[in-house]
């Protein structure tokens, strides 16, 4: 069975490759210094000559007119874009970082310290040298014009994802401000694959832009395949709750739609909420659901909230089947000033594996998170990021009797 996948995944990265660098071949770019490592094994991706402009539409369906591959001094503005820009970008064009993203300064956005976020760890020293461009953090929904003017920048990447804000700021800058998303299914939702691919082109990475797109695609039909042909009777209910805000989740906070679940074919015992996305359900709808529950994913980012519930009232999951019989389990927080999309491309193999272990033996979920986090940043992270405190020594299956005293 292991062989077979091995055999099947080789012929699907041939196939995939070629498809996405024939796609490449047509953006012309200038490619920059590359000292971000995850680039290491890319060579340059297009010859460098003339620079020539190039009409580009972002996120937001802004259209540009930009020179890909021009840009010397950048500049990353509002949740996820400065993590986005690290798996693609050249980390020594970087002029300035958001305050939250410099963990040298005392007076700065904190509320992620506790909990992993790998792009940091892989080039927190870096940014930790680069001047502000702004405070950043959740409680910020403006960017700062003058602090970003003051870094001298000529390009910046966006993830304020407001029109009419977006061009204001390109005219008071007069640089390209390009804006990239985050959709609803994190690392599985095209607006992921697209930033990747719109950034890939306005670097000249687009090869860099291809490899991590594809690596991201065949991670998701591998988890796919290997749970497609399991019988809806043979599959166990999942619960998964903590996902969410970061200040807010807690046991809670679910999804019918959760994009890990789908990918691994894991039936979801949440029904009938009617909302994409996150949601809150009632107290009452938990318990009632309770006995249903064969196997319980809790997100590390609700840890701190559920604690003292719990200590407060120790029957909350009396209802719990998945409680009652240790079925319980802890992914890493995937969440912290927007997605870690490693961390959510680990915890879906994490996920998979204890619903289904026959089929996900040969998995041992830390070597995948050090080859995710390889191919994303460069670097294996595993180590750093269960080290984190709201990490919680890392995945695994929750002791219900100890862990929330």
């Amino acid at each position: 069975m292991i062989k077979k996948y091995k055999i099947k995944n080789v012929m699907k990265t041939m196939l995939c490759l070629t498809v996405l660098l024939v796609l490449s071949i047509g953006l012309t770019a200038c490619g920059g210094t590359k000292e971000n490592p995850a680039l290491e094994s890319t060579e340059a991706d297009t010859e460098r000559g003339v620079a020539k402009e190039t009409e580009i539409t972002d996120l937001i369906g802004r259209t540009l007119t930009v020179t890909p591959g021009s840009f010397q001094r950048i500049v990353c503005i509002g949740a996820g874009a400065l993590r986005m820009y690290t798996y693609i970008g050249d980390i020594g064009l970087l002029c300035g970082v958001e305050d939250i993203d410099n963990e040298s300064l005392t007076n700065r956005p904190k509320m992620f310290d506790s909990v992993a976020r790998p792009y940091v760890m892989a080039y927190g020293e870096i940014f930790e040298t680069l001047p502000s461009c702004g405070v950043g953090g959740p409680n910020a929904q403006t960017a700062e014009a003058e602090k970003i003017l003051s870094c001298n920048p000529d390009l910046v990447i966006s993830e304020y994802e407001d029109v009419e804000k977006a061009n204001a700021l390109q005219e008071q800058l007069g640089i390209p401000v390009v804006t990239l998303k985050t959709g609803p299914d994190g690392v599985f939702d095209p607006a992921f694959r697209d930033s990747m691919t719109l950034l890939g082109m306005l670097l000249g990475k687009e090869k860099r832009a291809a490899e991590l797109v594809s690596f991201v695609e065949l991670e998701k039909t591998e988890i796919s395949e290997r749970t497609a042909d399991i019988k809806e009777e043979e599959k166990p209910s999942a619960y998964i709750c903590g996902l969410g805000n970061w200040g807010t989740t807690n046991h809670l906070m679910t999804s019918e739609r959760y994009a890990s679940f789908n990918v691994a074919h894991i039936k979801n015992v949440v029904t009938g909420l009617g909302t994409p996305g996150v949601s809150p359900i009632e107290e009452e709808k938990f318990i009632s659901l309770g006995s249903n529950m064969d196997i319980m994913f809790i997100d590390a980012a609700a840890v701190k909230n559920i604690q003292p519930l719990y200590q407060e009232d120790r029957s909350m999951f009396d209802t719990v089947k998945a409680w009652k019989n240790g079925e319980v389990y802890l992914q890493m927080a995937y969440n912290a000033y927007y997605t870690n999309y490693e961390i959510a491309l680990a915890n879906t193999w994490f996920l998979a594996k204890n619903v289904y272990p026959e089929q996900f033996a040969d998995i041992d979920i830390t070597e995948k998170l050090n080859e995710i986090t390889e191919m994303f940043l460069g670097q294996k992270l595993a180590e750093e990021i269960f080290s984190c405190p709201a990490s919680f020594g890392g995945y695994q299956k929750i002791k219900t009797e100890t862990f929330f005293n």
